[in-house]
């Protein structure tokens, strides 16, 4: 008597791939960058204000609790968790699928051995797209972190930006987060990508369980994390900076980005480092393995890997 077998499971293409890519980059970002208002709250008010805020990451915190409660950390949870659920999904299944249409395009030999341009050109293709969706909600979050009595939250924030300064307001810091989040999207992936190869040279992934693939996921997405926010830095506090207040009557945003870039410097444009590396490390760290797990939960496992 035959025995009954599973059928192997279809792999998935198209919209229905994609979609879960996407979904995934979704969650690991919102999840992760919510959970990290607090120090993002602080780490802008250290660019913000350095005079005030002058004693590190926990001297940040014990002032802003001290000056208006603890509750003030959560300043801007709602923007932070809907712009990056936004830019996770566009940042990821955008990444994933101009990684595909490169293979396609050169095949897949050509692809994996300029693997390191497929990476950088997939990721800032993709990072460009969701910057146009993460802009209007990151210039509101910065204006409620900055100015605490501005607005109540996210929908109050966002209209009283909109019928008050016009959708202009939205984007006046859409420079500084494309000069921001492409080369950190750029370093976060190509430098994930390169350390995870280096793991696998090693240490097989078909050899390794679900539960060492994720440390090793972890393990290449801090590293990357630390790669990526020395990289955009400067650029993180330049929108830190324009987004605060409104422009004066008449001026322009490139004069604002030069005046502001002159007050800085090199050495200012790095304030808020310390806090900014822990940031950016632990959740890059914990989105890669956040993303791994879920797609495979999703049953996403036709992507094409190009690493050696």
């Amino acid at each position: 008597m035959a025995t009954k077998t599973d059928a192997p499971k279809a792999q998935l293409s198209g919209f229905q791939l994609y979609s879960r890519f996407a979904l995934a980059g979704a969650v690991c970002c919102s999840v992760t960058h919510g959970a990290l208002t607090p120090v993002d709250v602080v780490k802008t008010r250290i660019q913000l204000d350095p005079v005030t805020y002058n004693n590190g990451m926990i001297g940040g915190f014990k002032k802003v609790i001290q000056a208006e409660g603890a509750g003030a950390l959560l300043t801007g949870v709602g923007p932070t968790f809907a712009g990056y659920f936004l830019q996770g999904a566009f940042k990821f299944g955008g990444y994933e699928f101009f990684k595909q249409q490169f293979i396609n395009q050169f095949g897949y030999d050509t692809a994996s051995k300029y693997r390191t341009g497929v990476y950088l050109a997939s990721s800032a293709a993709a990072e460009f797209i969701a910057d146009i969706a993460l802009c209007p909600l990151e210039a509101t979050r910065i204006r409620l972190v900055s100015q605490p009595t501005y607005a109540s939250g996210l929908v109050s924030g966002f209209g009283k930006m909109l019928t008050t300064e016009g959708i202009g307001a939205f984007y006046a810091g859409f420079g500084p987060i494309l000069f921001k989040q492409i080369p950190y999207t750029m370093a976060k992936f190509v430098v994930y990508e390169k350390v995870a190869e280096g793991v696998y040279s090693i240490f097989p992934k078909k050899n390794m369980s679900d539960g060492l693939q994720t440390v090793v996921n972890l393990g290449s997405g801090l590293t990357a994390g630390f790669a990526a926010a020395l990289v955009s830095q400067p650029a993180d506090t330049m929108l830190s900076k324009i987004n605060k207040t409104p422009g004066l009557p008449g001026e322009g945003t490139t004069s604002r980005l030069i005046k502001i870039g002159r007050e800085l410097g090199l050495k200012g444009s790095y304030t808020g480092i310390g806090a900014r590396l822990f940031m950016v490390g632990t959740l890059t760290a914990f989105q890669f393995a956040i993303y791994g797990d879920l797609k495979k939960a999703l049953g996403a496992v036709g992507g094409v890997e190009i690493g050696k």
